[in-house]
């Protein structure tokens, strides 16, 4: 998972060098996506782990989405979605559910709700969490506060969850994140203003934004939920 954009363009190519750089993207990108599916096919034919197999789906349907063929990718990450949720490997399955949001198709924002909603009820790694939650961010309008709840969550399991040079990172980009919210929603400039912001949005307390996200997820995810939640918090450990 990277922090920026996925399609790595350069602001100083020309026309004609974007066209190549896109072109020879492309090429290995499919090339990459040719060797998924031979790989695939090798397993399909040997008995083979249910995660191989799903890794397998969501690695190419990652591809097809990296090369904008976001209807072909979704039953793969789908199908990947439901093995992981089954062998209760949930880092993979929110992985799954960021894949499905990319592919752009109508159920996508259904996906990326389910997706926060594992990454929050689950410990895995923070910058999956921070992606899926910026992910919010570029999708909620200026004045919509799901945005600021989205970016104070990201920042917070930054915190609680990473450690060393990444939490340092994390950290430091969920910050700008939530600056740049809190810039667009009220035009918040300086510390004090964002520490005024903050109290006046209830950003201060987990016990809180927590609450609020779960609302944010509720829109995003309405009715559309593929696994049963409360069943899966049934068989969390008790602390």
């Amino acid at each position: 998972m990277k922090l920026y954009d996925r399609k790595n363009a350069r602001l100083g190519d020309t026309a004609a060098e974007s066209v190549i750089n896109r072109s020879a993207q492309e090429i290995a990108l499919e090339s990459h996506l040719q060797a998924l599916q031979d790989r695939y096919r090798e397993l399909a034919r040997t008995p083979s782990a249910p995660n191989e197999i799903a890794d397998g789906k969501l690695q190419m349907a990652r591809t097809l989405v990296n090369l904008e063929r976001g209807a072909e990718a979704w039953p793969l990450a789908r199908e990947a979605l439901d093995t992981f949720i089954r062998l209760e490997d949930f880092e993979s399955a929110a992985d799954a559910c960021d894949v499905l949001f990319q592919s752009d198709q109508p159920d996508s924002l259904s996906a990326l709700g389910q997706g926060i909603w594992l990454t929050v009820t689950y410990p895995m790694d923070p910058e999956l969490s921070v992606e899926l939650l910026t992910h919010v961010v570029d999708e909620t309008p200026d004045d919509a506060d799901g945005a600021a709840v989205a970016a104070t969550t990201a920042l917070f399991l930054a915190d609680i969850r990473a450690s060393g040079t990444q939490r340092e990172n994390l950290m430091f980009f969920a910050t700008q994140i939530l600056g740049t919210v809190a810039r667009r929603h009220s035009n918040v400039d300086g510390q004090e203003a964002l520490d005024s912001w903050m109290e006046r949005l209830e950003l201060k307390e987990p016990g809180k934004f927590l609450v609020r996200l779960r609302n944010v997820v509720d829109v995003l995810v309405q009715d559309n939920w593929w696994f049963d939640r409360e069943a899966l918090q049934a068989r969390l450990p008790v602390n």
